[in-house]
């Protein structure tokens, strides 16, 4: 069998033990609850995806859940900022929902994702097409969270009693920009970008809540609101310490590790079609006025300061504990590449960059402390309902978490204490999409139906007979050696 033939093979048997270990799927969508859930992510345009790219077990945490805390109202009620100077990019004022869990310390402060816009063309086309990521004009008053948002204990069973605040997304600048629309000359500018100005004022909100007398507080985002976190807990952290908080400021980053595209474009780009994030990034931070951490700064020459949007080149340049969640096939990484599965077969160019790209993430989360990433083709996860579903080596997202929070409580105490058999570092070791057979299923980019193994075979382009494999043989013979346990 050759090379090609040999990849298909091992593919087939990735995807083959990933459909068995699912088990029947329910014949419809899960049930939701009524009201505005947040944070989970709905298929939709490209355009309103949250970022084009480059850019368990409950035992363990039952000893940290905070005593006599009353339990939360699902749902989180909105409160607009007091301070009205800072705004959404329209004018309209910003703000964010809070959950409040009376006698909890611990507080989980959540950024949303939406991507960016860099120039006047790109944010008008945004302001059309996506006006709740720039202006608060039609929030609802309440929403409910799911995933590690949710206040059900089943669904969440280390986070559902901490004080919530979810901070939607309408400044457009990957929560760094710090200019009004007055700008920084004399004449009025159309848009604001004021995405750090916005996470600052809401800690200052917070007081009044009693955020003062946290124990821990976790800056969460997924996407572009995972990029905001890397950017912005440095001075999360100063600013709450200068309020006269002891808490332990940490950070959880959710599909936000992004590396640079190695694709050429044109420098003049109109859209985000045809631009690269990068020279969004670089195009945005002059509009924006974006902030830039200043370790991450100081490594960089003039012109430079972009690299520090992109997580490799930001972690080692950052103080508080981190937690990295990121799929190592993440699509939209993918889909900057001009690479969509499910959609249309791939060409041997597109299939050895999905490999690399797999390669090299693993290989720039190799020194992350604490990390999750799983060999599967998503984007975002820790606020999808069936969140602890995922695993790698047997452990749960969930289970990971809690265990870097009693590493991190067993530090602060007793120096670095491990933790035995309560793993949080986790990379998946098999080479191949959709290898985990926890992964989320892939679904047709044009019909949203689930893919079949068939399918998803030639989604990737691999011409089976060529290959020299007998399919519906070798389908049935893998599926039977893994139902046998062989």
């Amino acid at each position: 069998m050759n090379s090609l033939g040999r990849a298909a093979f091992l593919l087939l048997l990735g995807v083959a033990v990933s459909q068995n270990s699912r088990g029947p799927k329910p014949s419809g969508k899960a049930p939701r609850k009524t009201g505005t859930p947040v944070g989970e992510a709905a298929p939709g345009r490209p355009e309103d995806d949250p970022l084009p790219a480059q850019w368990g077990s409950t035992q363990v945490g039952k000893d940290l859940k905070t005593p006599q805390t009353q339990k939360p109202s699902e749902d989180m009620n909105l409160h607009f900022l007091k301070n009205a100077q800072v705004t959404c990019n329209d004018g309209t004022a910003a703000g964010f929902y809070l959950r409040e869990c009376k006698g909890s310390k611990r507080w989980l402060i959540f950024l949303e994702g939406g991507w960016c816009c860099y120039n006047k063309e790109t944010c008008d086309s945004r302001y059309k097409n996506i006006p709740r990521l720039m202006s608060s004009s039609e929030w609802p008053q309440s929403r409910k969270g799911s995933g590690i948002l949710s206040s059900e204990a089943d669904e969440n069973p280390h986070w559902w009693n901490a004080n919530m605040v979810f901070i939607p997304y309408c400044s457009s600048d990957v929560w760094s920009g710090t200019s009004s629309k007055t700008g920084q000359g004399k004449e009025p500018v159309e848009y604001a970008f004021m995405g750090s100005l916005i996470i600052r004022e809401v800690i200052k909100d917070l007081v009044s809540k009693g955020i003062k007398q946290a124990k821990v507080v976790m800056l969460a985002g997924t996407s572009a609101g995972a990029t905001g976190v890397l950017l912005n807990i440095e001075k999360v952290s100063s600013l709450l310490a200068q309020l006269g908080t002891e808490a332990q400021v940490r950070g959880l980053v959710d599909s936000g590790w992004f590396l640079e595209s190695k694709q050429a474009r044109a420098q003049e780009c109109p859209d985000n079609a045809s631009c690269t994030p990068t020279d969004a990034i670089k195009k945005g931070l002059r509009l924006w006025n974006g902030i830039i951490p200043e370790k991450c700064r100081q490594q960089f020459k003039k012109g430079e300061e972009w690299r520090c949007f992109f997580g490799p080149k930001l972690y080692s340049s950052l103080t508080p504990p981190l937690f990295v969640v990121q799929w190592l096939f993440d699509e939209e990484q993918l889909r900057v590449e001009d690479i969509f599965l499910g959609g249309r077969p791939l060409s041997e160019h597109q299939w050895a960059y999905i490999q690399g790209l797999g390669r090299e993430l693993k290989s720039s989360l190799r020194d992350v402390t604490a990390v999750f990433a799983p060999s599967c083709l998503s984007h975002t996860l820790i606020t999808k309902r069936n969140w602890m579903d995922f695993q790698i080596k047997g452990t749960s997202l969930s289970r990971a978490l809690q265990c870097w929070d009693k590493s991190l409580q067993d530090a602060s105490r007793n120096g670095k204490a491990p933790v035995k058999g309560c793993p949080y570092h986790l990379i998946d070791s098999c080479q191949w999409p959709q290898c985990n057979p926890t992964c989320p299923a892939l679904l047709d980019q044009t019909t949203q139906q689930e893919l079949s193994l068939l399918q998803v075979l030639v989604s990737l382009g691999l011409d089976l007979q060529q290959v020299g494999l007998d399919l519906p043989g070798e389908a049935s013979h893998l599926a039977g050696m893994v139902s046998s346990g062989g």
